[in-house]
């Protein structure tokens, strides 16, 4: 993130089901999720042309992942980015589903 932006904050706006990424009062990006019972999909991301290069997406993407984790659930990345980002960051391997890691083109292990 840009290091004289110190506000940022995520949250998981359930009525558009979508995580979004602010600074201060301003929407800078948001990852698209479908929940059920015991899982959640990321299927798609944007952040906001002036916030791109400054690490929001991967800001937003780990703190949805981790909200995920801490609620025990499964994640399918159908969303490319969230894709990319869980194969440069294998901590997060775990929460996609051993039997779908080869659908999404991710190791079998971290």
């Amino acid at each position: 993130m840009a290091s004289d932006v110190t506000d940022v904050s995520v949250v998981d706006n359930a009525d558009e089901e979508r995580f979004e990424i602010r600074l201060g009062d301003q929407l800078a990006g948001f990852t698209q999720y479908r929940r059920r019972p015991g899982l959640i999909a990321f299927i798609h991301t944007e952040v906001e042309p002036q916030f791109e290069g400054h690490g929001a997406a991967s800001h937003l993407i780990r703190e949805a992942l981790d909200t995920a984790r801490s609620e025990g659930l499964a994640v399918l990345p159908f969303c490319p980015f969230v894709r990319g980002y869980i194969d440069k960051h294998h901590e997060y391997l775990d929460l996609v589903p051993a039997d779908y890691r080869e659908h999404f083109d991710l190791p079998a292990d971290g």
